[in-house]
């Protein structure tokens, strides 16, 4: 499962393996394998399971949320986790980029220091000299001459030193020119990574109290509700994935994946099973932006840390061209993505309380596709 092999030819197919844990995690019980990638001749819910389905949820009190509606509520407050989790990673990285610069600025700095002190050297030497000859004006060095060719000679490199006393003093303006230009840049760098920080902490709150409230939500359920929310949930997804097929969307996908988006493919794949945390870039754990951007440095290739920035920064290409590797960006705010790996599926790292799996690459609204190997 952890590789999937594309040719140019629509025959080859992902291996039944692959397949086989993408049926099983994108159907509800007892539906027929093959059936959630494969174009269905009209959008259709589920069928009545053939195996015993998870026990029905008892009747709700009067007034009390429907299992459906508790399900929609925690899958909106992780969506907006995810959001969160967006702008986190976004301020990290930003702060890590700002961090590398302002060491290599006090590098430039710690350079210029030196080259200023070189340059008041050298200024100190051509003053001496100049000291030394008295600082007798030209008509005067003549007159006392023994030899007017001499005093030629010395009138010359008097002005071949005038003009390097002149060019070492504009060395000197420029240097502390920069000095004076790197000590504002990485002024405003700390003050960029001081916004960054209040921007991770105000990510984080809202990050752990959507969380919280979610797992707050699903505490309450019973054991039985919590295996049919988990089957709703199944159930959504296949529901979307087969409306998405009705409407031809995979009928011209026959894209082949090259060299660097097989490894790509074949990284995520191996993240199978392991379990979501929001800011996460492995090897542990993953969240759905730092799995896709670490399949791609697997790959040989550094992208964008998040999913909203993936979508801005990557060339975009139409579905009908998706390939193997390409990034599919979900929601209207680019919140989540997921890496395509052929025949309708795609890997991702879904939410909190979730491990890395294969789904339906329409199981969820796309925005856009992305290709970081274009």
């Amino acid at each position: 499962m952890g590789t999937v092999k594309r040719a140019s030819s629509r025959g080859q197919k992902v291996s039944a393996l692959t397949l086989l844990c993408a049926m099983a995690i994108l159907t509800a019980p007892g539906l027929a394998v093959g059936t959630a990638y494969a174009a269905p001749s009209a959008p259709s819910a589920p069928s009545a399971p053939s195996a015993p389905a998870a026990p029905a949820a008892p009747t709700p009190e009067p007034g009390a949320k429907s299992l459906e509606q508790v399900r929609k509520e925690i899958e909106d407050l992780y969506r907006q986790a995810g959001t969160a989790t967006d702008a986190y990673n976004l301020a990290q990285s930003e702060t890590k980029a700002q961090s590398e610069r302002i060491v290599q600025i006090a590098n430039l700095v710690v350079a210029g220091q030196d080259r200023i002190s070189g340059l008041k050297d050298r200024a100190g030497a051509a003053a001496r000299a100049q000291y030394r000859s008295g600082g007798l004006p030209p008509g005067a060095r003549l007159a006392l001459s023994d030899s007017p060719a001499d005093y030629l000679d010395g009138t010359g490199r008097l002005r071949q030193g005038e003009k390097a006393t002149t060019d070492l003093l504009s060395e000197l303006n420029r240097t502390q020119t920069d000095l004076e230009r790197y000590a504002k840049e990485a002024g405003a760098l700390w003050q960029k990574m001081e916004d960054n920080r209040v921007k991770k902490e105000a990510a984080k709150k809202e990050i752990e109290e959507k969380i919280k409230t979610a797992e707050a939500l699903e505490n309450k359920l019973a054991a039985e509700e919590k295996a049919r929310l988990l089957q709703l949930e199944q159930e959504a997804q296949y529901k979307a994935q087969t409306a998405w097929l009705s409407t031809g969307a995979m009928k011209d996908v026959n894209g082949a994946a090259t060299d660097a988006g097989k490894r790509a493919v074949q990284f995520a794949t191996a993240q199978i099973g392991k379990p979501y945390v929001w800011g996460a870039e492995g090897p542990a754990s993953f969240d759905c932006s730092g799995l896709t951007s670490q399949a791609w440095l697997a790959a040989g290739r550094g992208i964008p840390r998040t999913s909203q920035e993936q979508l801005r920064l990557l060339p975009k290409v139409p579905v009908k061209d998706m390939r193997p590797g390409d990034l599919i960006i979900y929601f209207d705010d680019a919140s989540h993505v997921g890496m395509y790996v052929g025949d309708g599926a795609m890997v991702h790292a879904p939410r909190p309380g979730r491990t890395v799996t294969m789904a339906g690459a329409g199981s969820m609204p796309i925005k856009a596709v992305v290709r970081p190997d274009a």
